[in-house]
């Protein structure tokens, strides 16, 4: 039976959807920002696929029924009706019919433990004094609560907070460097879980080496502290039961590449230097299993080509394939890694975000996403805005960047972070596979 505060929260839901009409970019802003100001996805916390893009072939019909689960171990059916064929997306009939299957009790939420880079960074290089790698000064937080500049290089919330917000927690960890200053309270804040990425690290230790960060080698080793005070905490026994369901997110691999292309020294063959790099990342992923780390969602390399900072040195704007090249061959060889791995050891589950075809779907359909600017920085001078940092008052702002794919020369905006968390989170075998990450949570 379903309670009357229950029927309130999916009225609003529905609504929300009747409002904002057959407009994707629309419907995926409004629910966004629910998810972000409202206390009613704190208690529900349904993960509803919002933009119902537009797939409608022709020659056919199609219903599609996506399924969720919400924190409180809920069950949601969204079924979408999909227009016949001939109709315009303008003439779209949508019924919404929601139905919440009350189940157990509520469960502990899982412990999330985040390593990589400037893509999931929170804040680590903000703590780092002798760190060159930094977004701790305006226009960077101007859309984070209170325009704060918090050390994500966003205008807002990042991929790794977004990620946290749909399992449950209001954003992402804390970084690890601030949470060691609460030693009386040091274990309970760990069963939380972690952020250890850094911004301008990569796969290599070498890589930012010089720049003051932390590598992602170093990153393990400080999960090695976490694991070891655990272990003194709560026992052997239940450290090893609370990470086999805790969940390791990975973002890294795009400085390697960057660096490498940026260097005078490019004389190893594309293969040699991929594989030199998943060599390096199997070595990272036996440690974190050998530490108890069990559940791993993986981001790869998104088209770091097609970044703004890149596009400058193409007379057209265009993308550096050569670059991309780089992105896709890395993901077939990590895809491949974590298949061998998966087999050899037992309990180990993946989800691996092909973040490449993620992007390039935006990129190549921007009004279905509601971007009007794939190319150009949001912050940030010269061409493309992507000549120089994005820097108060120096830098040029744009004023619509819910619109904008990306916030600065490389990183993207809080729109487009949220846009791929909730892919990730929910997306089709396409994008996330074998298991998306909401059902690398769930697996147990």
């Amino acid at each position: 039976m379903i309670v009357t505060k229950e029927l309130d929260r999916m009225a609003v839901m529905a609504l929300l959807i009747w409002s904002t009409g057959n407009q994707p970019g629309r419907t995926t802003r409004a629910i966004r920002l629910l998810m972000e100001n409202s206390q009613l996805s704190r208690h529900l916390f349904v993960l509803l696929w919002s933009f119902f893009m537009y797939k409608c072939v022709r020659n056919s019909e199609r219903m599609q029924r996506k399924i969720f689960r919400d924190r409180e171990n809920k069950k949601i059916l969204i079924l979408f009706l999909m227009a016949k064929r001939r109709v315009s997306l303008s003439l779209f009939l949508i019924i919404f019919l929601a139905m919440v299957v009350s189940h157990s009790a509520d469960g502990p939420l899982p412990g999330i433990f985040i390593l990589g880079d400037s893509t999931a960074d929170v804040g680590t290089n903000t703590l780092l004094p002798q760190s060159k790698v930094r977004s701790d000064f305006p226009y960077y937080g101007i859309d984070f609560p209170h325009s704060r500049p918090t050390g994500r290089f966003s205008n807002g919330f990042n991929t790794a907070d977004f990620l946290a917000k749909f399992l449950g927690y209001r954003r992402s960890p804390p970084p690890f460097l601030s949470i060691i200053r609460h030693g009386s309270s040091l274990s309970k804040r760990f069963l939380r879980g972690i952020n250890f990425a850094s911004a301008g690290s990569g796969i290599l230790d070498t890589t930012g080496q010089t720049l003051g960060i932390i590598t992602l080698g170093a990153q393990i080793q400080h999960f090695t502290t976490v694991q070891s005070n655990l272990t003194a905490a709560i026992g052997a026994e239940e450290t090893a039961k609370f990470l086999s369901k805790s969940l390791f997110f990975i973002s890294t691999g795009s400085n390697d590449i960057i660096y490498y292309f940026q260097s005078n020294n490019r004389t190893v063959p594309k293969e040699e230097f991929i594989q030199n790099l998943v060599d390096a990342y199997e070595n990272h992923l036996r440690t974190l299993f050998n530490l108890g780390a069990r559940k791993f969602g993986i981001i790869s390399v998104p088209p770091i080509g097609c970044c703004p900072s890149p596009r400058t040195l193409d007379p057209s704007d265009g993308c550096l394939e050569e670059m991309n090249d780089y992105a896709t061959f890395f993901y077939t060889t990590i895809e491949a890694l974590l298949q061998r791995l998966s087999s050899e050891y037992q309990g180990m589950k993946y989800s691996l975000g092909n973040a490449y075809d993620m992007t390039m779907n935006v990129i190549n359909n921007p009004i279905a996403f509601n971007f009007t600017d794939v190319k150009g920085a949001c912050c940030g001078g010269g061409k493309l805005n992507a000549e120089s940092f994005c820097v108060k008052p120096t830098a040029a702002l744009c004023s619509d960047r819910d619109e904008y794919l990306f916030w600065d020369m490389f990183h993207p905006t809080k729109q487009a972070s949220w846009l791929a968390a909730f892919t990730l989170y929910s997306g089709e075998p396409r994008f996330v596979s074998p298991i998306n990450f909401s059902q690398l949570a769930m697996d147990n």
